[in-house]
């Protein structure tokens, strides 16, 4: 009977054992996939500031009802003539006299 009570001491431990370790794995994974997810949307924000900071660049160059007259003189100071061709290599082989 002794023996009995020894065999199950002794399994009782390494079952207590096996059971620590596996929580501690387990810790340690949910850890990892917390600190995972967190740089993932850390890198998600840097993303989103860099296209928010590069919209607000281009809409400087909106036209609005307030640089309207603005923005036609400096078209009509400033004439562009998009009739060109180009060759397969896209360089410019024709272009137009502007009139």
């Amino acid at each position: 009977m002794a023996w009995n009570d020894e065999e199950n001491a002794r399994q009782r431990a390494r079952r207590e054992e096996r059971l620590r370790k596996e929580e501690e794995k387990q810790k340690r994974r949910k850890l990892e996939i917390a600190e995972k997810r967190a740089r993932k949307m850390e890198a998600f924000l840097e993303e989103k500031e860099k296209e928010v900071l590069q919209l607000q660049e281009e809409a400087k160059n909106f036209i609005t009802p307030e640089n309207l007259e603005a923005r036609i003189e400096e078209c009509l100071d400033n004439p562009r003539n998009y009739n060109f061709a180009i060759d397969k290599d896209g360089r410019i082989v024709k272009r137009t006299v502007l009139s």
